[in-house]
Formats: C-alpha cells, sequence, structure tokens
C-alpha cells in the first residue's frame, strides 16, 4: 500500500516527535509510581537489553499482563521451531508475569514510548522478521515504522470493542491507513472480525479467542497447602481483580454474611497490588481483621479478610475459592478474564459491566455457569446462595468448565493461520545454516 499518511496521522507524527524531551520528565513521573523499572528505562527510549539473537526473530507484543498471558502458548509453539522470540509489554506486572512464565530463550523488552525515534532505534537493533500484535495495543508510531521496513504484520486475538469502533469512526481514513498495513487480521470473534472490517483492514480470519486455551494458572504447591492448612475447614469467597469501588461492595457483604457462615474467610485480590494497604483501611472502617500476604502472613482464625497483594498468585484463590466475584464489573470498567476461575471449578458472580468480555459472559451466563449480580445487595444474596447450596455452586462450576472447554481451539487456528509466515522463516533458517 501507499506509505502515504492522513493529515491526522502526521499531526500524531510531529506531536509525538517533538514531545521527545518531555519523556525524561514522563519516565520519572512513571518510575516514581512505581510504573517502570530503574535499571530498564532505556528499553523504553528503543534501547535493547539484549544483543539480537541470530537467525530470524518473531516480535511479538502485547500491552499489558492479559495480552501476554493468552499467547504464552502460541510464544511455546513458535519457540519450539528453534524460531527466536522476542517479547514487548509495557507494564511492570508483565514484565514479572514474563519471567516466570516465558519458555527458555524468549527475551522479553518493555516496548519503547511510541516516538518515531525510539521506534526506529529499536526496530534497527532487533530487525524482526514477522511482528504479531496481539489483541487492539496499536500505536501509529509502532506500526507505520514497522510497515516502512516490511516486515509483515499480523494482528492476533484481535479484539475492538463496539465503543473503541464506535470512537475509530470519528477517523475512518486514519485507522483505515493503520489497518491497511497489516498483512493479516486474526479476529477472536464474528462481531470482533466485522469492526475490524468496517474500519478498513484487508484480510480477516475469525480464529476464535486464544485466552480458551490458555492452561489453567498455576500454583505453587508449598504455597497452596500453606494456605489450604491455614484456612482449614473454614467457609471461603474470594473476589479477585477487583477495581476501586468494589472491595467496599465485598466487605459489606462480607459483614452481613458473617453471621450465617461462622468463621467466614474473604479472599481479596486488587487488579492492581499496590491498593493492597488501601483494601485493608476499608476493612478496618468495617470493623474487621485483615492481613496482607505481601507481609508473608498467612490468615490466621480471627482474620476476616485477606488480601492477595502480590502477582502470579490467582491459580493458588481459584483453587482455595469454591465461589469467586470476578471483578472489574460492578463498575463501568468492562470486566475482567473469567476464564481462569471457569477453568479451576469456581462458581462465578460477576456484575453486568462486562463488555470487555461480553461474549465470554453471555456464554458462561447461558449455560448457567456464571451469575450476574446488579448491585451490592444483590452481589451479597449471590454469594450467600453460592456458600449455602453446594450443590447448585457444583452445577454452576461444572457448567463452566464444560462451557470453555467447548469454546477451545483458536490456538491451532491461529498457528494454521500463519504457517506460511513461519514455513517462510524456518526456510530461511535452513538456507542460512547451509
Amino acid at each position: 500500500m501507499s506509505d502515504k499518511l492522513t493529515a491526522p496521522l502526521r499531526a500524531y507524527r510531529l506531536l509525538s516527535a517533538s514531545a521527545r524531551p518531555l519523556a525524561p520528565l514522563l519516565l520519572a513521573r512513571r518510575l516514581k509510581r512505581g510504573k517502570e523499572i530503574h535499571s530498564r528505562l532505556g528499553e523504553r527510549r528503543g534501547e535493547a537489553g539484549f544483543e539480537r539473537p541470530a537467525g530470524p526473530l518473531v516480535w511479538i507484543h502485547g500491552a499489558s499482563v492479559g495480552e501476554l498471558i493468552c499467547v504464552l502458548p502460541l510464544i511455546a509453539r513458535i519457540a519450539a521451531r528453534n524460531i527466536r522470540v522476542l517479547v514487548t509489554s509495557g507494564t511492570v506486572t508483565s514484565s514479572a508475569m514474563a519471567e516466570q512464565r516465558l519458555p527458555p530463550g524468549v527475551i522479553h523488552q518493555f516496548v519503547p514510548l511510541d516516538v518515531p525515534r525510539y521506534m526506529r532505534r529499536f526496530l534497527e537493533h532487533w530487525q524482526p522478521d514477522l511482528a504479531l500484535f496481539v489483541e487492539s495495543d496499536l500505536w501509529p508510531n509502532m506500526l507505520i515504522e514497522t510497515a516502512r521496513r516490511n516486515v509483515p504484520m499480523i494482528m492476533v486475538n484481535g479484539r475492538l470493542s463496539e465503543h473503541s469502533f464506535q470512537r475509530w469512526r470519528y477517523l475512518p481514513r486514519s485507522i483505515g491507513n493503520l489497518l491497511h498495513r497489516f498483512d493479516l487480521c486474526l479476529a477472536r470473534t464474528p462481531a470482533d472480525a466485522l469492526r475490524i472490517d468496517d474500519l478498513g483492514a484487508p484480510r480477516i480470519v475469525t480464529t476464535g479467542n486464544l485466552k480458551f486455551d490458555v492452561p489453567a494458572p498455576p500454583a505453587d504447591t508449598a504455597s497452596l497447602n500453606a494456605l489450604r492448612d491455614a484456612i482449614g475447614d473454614r467457609p471461603v469467597l474470594a473476589a479477585t481483580s477487583t477495581h476501586p469501588g468494589e472491595e467496599d461492595f465485598i466487605v459489606a457483604a462480607h459483614a452481613r454474611l458473617r453471621a450465617n457462615f461462622p468463621g467466614l474467610l474473604t479472599l481479596i485480590a486488587p487488579r492492581h497490588a499496590e491498593r493492597g494497604p488501601g483494601v485493608m483501611d476499608i476493612a478496618a472502617a468495617a470493623g474487621l481483621s485483615s492481613t496482607l500476604r505481601s507481609t508473608g502472613n498467612l490468615p490466621k482464625r480471627n482474620t476476616d479478610v485477606y488480601i492477595a497483594d502480590t502477582m502470579g498468585e490467582l491459580g493458588l484463590i481459584y483453587r482455595l475459592a469454591p465461589v469467586v466475584f470476578v471483578g472489574g464489573s460492578l463498575v463501568r470498567h468492562g470486566g475482567q478474564n473469567p476464564i481462569e476461575a471457569a477453568k479451576l471449578g469456581a462458581a462465578i458472580l460477576h456484575g453486568p459491566h462486562v463488555w470487555n468480555f461480553a461474549e465470554i459472559y453471555r456464554a458462561l451466563d447461558e449455560a448457567h455457569g456464571a451469575e450476574t449480580v446488579l448491585d451490592a445487595d444483590r452481589l451479597t444474596a449471590g454469594l450467600a446462595a453460592m456458600l449455602g447450596q453446594p450443590a447448585a455452586r457444583e452445577r454452576m462450576a461444572q457448567a463452566a468448565r464444560a462451557t470453555v472447554d467447548t469454546l477451545g481451539g483458536a490456538l491451532e487456528r491461529t498457528l494454521q493461520a500463519i504457517e506460511p509466515y513461519l514455513m517462510q522463516l524456518a526456510l530461511r533458517q535452513r538456507v542460512g545454516h547451509a
């Protein structure tokens, strides 16, 4: 396609380039807030932390933890073919997850700020042979500079919410200009595919949601046993990936339920671990005893609320709590991923605001594998029903597990779609070795 840019894209390029002198201030502010790692700030300017490995290199970019988790099996399958893989993301939490769960030999770097010079510096060093962009983290300079180097670009697990679709329709030529640079867009759902097509992507295939093919999150055996022993036979409920406002609802529900469920323990895993102390304050204001997991303490018999302000331990919580409220859904955030909870046998409650995972929640609700609660009172009632009716709770958990199992298969369809590109890289590698 022509490299000609629309006026809004040219303006964005000029503004982002002229803002480069402000980048140190932005990074310093983010560092102070715990959103950057001091020793790796250079990566945000496109400065590589490693030498480029020899041979073909696939670059895979995802915004944060959720995007990287969903492509972990894809990364493993590509790396198993002796093709080197570079993974980029933009958050400290995703970096910690990458360190724990990426296959050996896969390199992680922070994605550069979307400044033309930084992106050029990044691409000149790494020289990727194929770029896979996960879901919808599509920065103009990143796409423009990558396309100018004739690097094939593929969108995987492509997602475009109705809200984002309506917003992009105000700049149809600009989003079309960017999407036309992709060789291929692999959409999660037919609805995503239609929206991406309407905005101008040239080649679209619906492959399904890669999140359904991600294995259940792991749990350290020693940690699981220690926490299980500390809990004993107490009734347990959990709230995971919660956002500000939702912890108030959960704490209030606990205060109302503990009379009917003696010894009740509530596990809360806030979406952002640094909010743990604030959740502790909410519990204290309600007259409840709480403990932060980050302190190394286990819940005691008098602990009402145990706050999992740690990373990578949802697998632990879902193995311990038979009923789980999945957050980001009683506030207007759009919901968080319920698949991991379903795979590990939890009965799932969620609020009405789940547009980020609309298809998943619709399938779970229709199969009676999850239940919508519209407000704090109904959340309390739903938790009480699940705690008090083990048989109904088990039926819901089984329906949830069966639903996510049925919806799998996206990994194989994605691999089939990108196979011609991977074969070309493998052939290039064999020619290079000859």
